[in-house]
């Protein structure tokens, strides 16, 4: 059965930061490009960041320096170190495995207030 369980969302105050973290199972985890995506209440998903199977990373122009992504293949999870958190920053947070099949997890809420 596949799973990807993320963890680490919160209510942070602006400027704050958050790690959020991706346990995933049920599938052969190096093989699979992992990416993180953000819906905010009431806006479409979209896409956060990305590290490859080699190691390679992208990011979002909206969150590029202030959020780091990082995989553990032995670990099998997947990371994403966000910093200088700001309110527009609010959404649930997904980890999402691509591969020629995509695979999603149940998200987790990050919530920027003072």
């Amino acid at each position: 059965q596949v799973q990807l369980v993320e963890s680490g969302g919160g209510l942070v105050q602006p400027g704050g930061s958050l790690r959020l973290s991706c346990a995933a199972s049920g599938f052969t985890f190096n093989t699979y490009d992992m990416k993180w995506h953000r819906q905010a209440p009431g806006k479409e998903r979209e896409w956060v960041a990305t590290i490859t199977i080699n190691g390679y990373t992208r990011y979002a122009d909206s969150m590029r320096g202030r959020v780091t992504i990082a995989r553990d293949n032995g670990k099998r999870t997947v990371s994403l170190q966000m910093n200088s958190l700001k309110p527009d920053d609010t959404a649930v947070y997904y980890c999402n495995a691509v591969k020629e099949s995509a695979y999603w997890g149940q998200g987790t809420q990050v919530t920027v207030s003072s």
